[in-house]
């Protein structure tokens, strides 16, 4: 048995400057699955990404996944790739499986919730209220640099994290607090605030909407209160206010405080991020 991978078609280029190649994965010359490779657009042309890795099944357990890893690994390598991230579905053990036998390890985790009605109340005392143009001011002035610090402390190439803190923020916020389906909100105690709020509104595959947190915190002095469960309260209420009924949100692994509050607020695990250095 010799695998191989044979292009499906030509390099496709982006305007961006981005590459993507499918491939057919072969058993001595005759198709046996499929795997795609693309340089990656959030974080620039030096990271690439795995997808769509599929073997048929009569074919499965017998390394030809392992060998289209490595040489789909090797042709992003020869793009110039540094790393290289694959996104694994929770259901999809043999996947993950694969991963961490070549190396790859669990970068975040993307997770879902499906909301109840009416949504929980906030504690007493405490309140949300949009957040202001002079609050979204400081908030913007800080938040590329602490985002992009973020991946940076998580093993993500300098350049890399800057590209993707830059192209998010300029993607997402193109008319800053103003943005259709951007919702900036801040929790307060009186008048004093304890934290902010970010959510959104997006667009699935099936054809509905979801809410989805981009960015909660609670201000520094004011941890270790129950305000990180107070704000998502918050975004649950919003997020039914504004018509879906699933919130999601994305964590790093590595955040083990914020990985038990969501899962003690019955988020559950949709896909696993994954990542390696090239």
């Amino acid at each position: 048995m010799t695998t191989t991978l044979r292009p499906t078609g030509p390099i496709q280029h982006g305007a961006d400057g981005a590459r993507s190649r499918t491939y057919d994965v072969c058993d001595n010359g005759r198709p046996v699955g499929s795997l795609g490779i693309s340089t990656d657009p959030a974080f620039g042309p030096s990271a690439g990404i795995l997808r769509d890795l599929r073997i048929d099944e009569p074919r499965r357990r017998r390394g030809r996944g392992t060998i289209a890893v490595l040489a789909a690994e090797e042709v992003l390598r020869g793009w110039g790739c540094t790393q290289v991230r694959a996104v694994v579905p929770a259901d999809a053990r043999a996947a993950g499986g694969l991963g961490a036998a070549l190396g790859y390890t669990e970068r975040s985790r993307n997770m879902l919730k499906t909301l109840a009605r009416p949504a929980p109340a906030l504690p007493e005392g405490l309140n949300g209220r949009p957040m202001t143009e002079a609050e979204f001011a400081v908030w913007a002035s800080t938040s590329a640099e602490a985002y992009a610090r973020s991946w940076i402390e998580r093993g993500v190439p300098e350049e890399q994290a800057r590209h993707k803190s830059e192209t998010d923020h300029a993607t997402k916020l193109p008319d800053g607090l103003s943005t259709p389906g951007m919702r900036f909100h801040v929790l307060v105690r009186g008048e004093e605030t304890l934290g902010h709020l970010w959510l959104a509104r997006l667009p699935t595959p099936e054809g509905d909407e979801i809410g989805y947190v981009f960015d909660v915190e609670v201000a520094e002095e004011h941890r270790g209160h129950g305000y990180g469960r107070a704000l998502m309260r918050l975004a649950e209420q919003l997020t039914l206010e504004a018509g879906p009924a699933r919130l999601g949100l994305h964590v790093f692994a590595s955040n083990t405080p914020a990985l038990r509050l969501y899962e003690s607020l019955g988020y559950e695990v949709t896909q696993y991020n994954l990542a390696k250095a090239l």
